[in-house]
């Protein structure tokens, strides 16, 4: 085979190949919307939608050894040592490996599976879970694991037998382009969705999208601006839960 027909098998098995790995939109939902000054400016119609995601990892696990359930801190730096199987921790992949979020606040991530926090007195949940390499939070039993503990003089948080759930992506203040996706990551931590009948309710601004599964949502399209973004979890005929962490919201700004 000579050169010029070994290049043009190589650029037909590119493009075969690309046409084939474009993904494909799941339960899209576009929205049209208008300004003030809608005649003038003509804008492109909101999309949300998620992609048919796959799980490099799905049978990594992680393990929390310290704090253990309902443990007490003094204030000051407290502890966290995990144990991670079946995923290439130690062998270092792009970016951070591990994310540790506390209460509803920003994900931190790190690439040691022992560090310390310096935190004051209060009530923690902490959600500890493994990524992937495009910075989405594994979604497979034993990917993630949750864990109550205290710091100073105070309670521990009631119980309430009650999935919560936790946002990975946005972090709050987070800054995107027009062209880009904005992508709602999320977790849904003590509860199975199907199993237990229970759906993600998002609105960002006027916006609303529903999902019944655990997955990305990604929103295409968003005027320049700044948005409130809320996640709630809600039972699949609306009804609100009663657990501390059902809701959480994060300010994210396209410019």
């Amino acid at each position: 085979m000579n050169k010029t027909s070994l290049s043009l098998l190589l650029s037909i098995l590119l493009l075969s190949y690309s046409c084939d790995s474009k993904r494909e939109r799941k339960k899209e939902t576009i929205i049209t919307h208008e300004t003030a000054d809608s005649i003038s400016l003509v804008l492109p119609e909101i999309s949300f939608f998620h992609y048919e995601e796959k799980n490099d990892y799905p049978d990594a696990i992680i393990e929390m050894y310290t704090p253990l359930s309902n443990q007490s801190f003094r204030p000051g730096k407290v502890p966290f040592e995990f144990n991670i199987k079946n995923y290439p921790f130690a062998e270092g992949l792009s970016g951070f490996q591990l994310n540790l979020i506390l209460n509803s606040g920003d994900p931190i991530g790190y690439n040691m599976p022992i560090f310390q926090r310096e935190l004051k007195e209060g009530t923690y949940r902490a959600v500890a879970y493994l990524i992937d390499p495009e910075g989405l939070a594994l979604k497979e039993f034993g990917n993630y694991i949750d864990r109550d503990f205290t710091v100073g003089d105070t309670r521990a948080f009631p119980y309430f037998a009650e999935p919560s759930v936790f946002l990975n992506l946005p972090k709050n203040q987070q800054s995107y382009s027009p062209e880009q996706e904005v992508i709602i990551d999320f977790l849904v931590v003590g509860g199975d969705m199907k199993a237990d009948g229970l759906k993600v309710q998002i609105s960002v601004n006027e916006f609303s999208y529903e999902i019944e599964e655990m997955t990305p949502v990604r929103v295409a399209n968003l005027p320049k601006g700044e948005y409130r973004l809320y996640v709630n979890l809600v039972r699949k005929d609306g009804k609100e839960l009663d657990g501390a962490f059902s809701r959480v919201s994060k300010t994210i700004i396209i410019e």
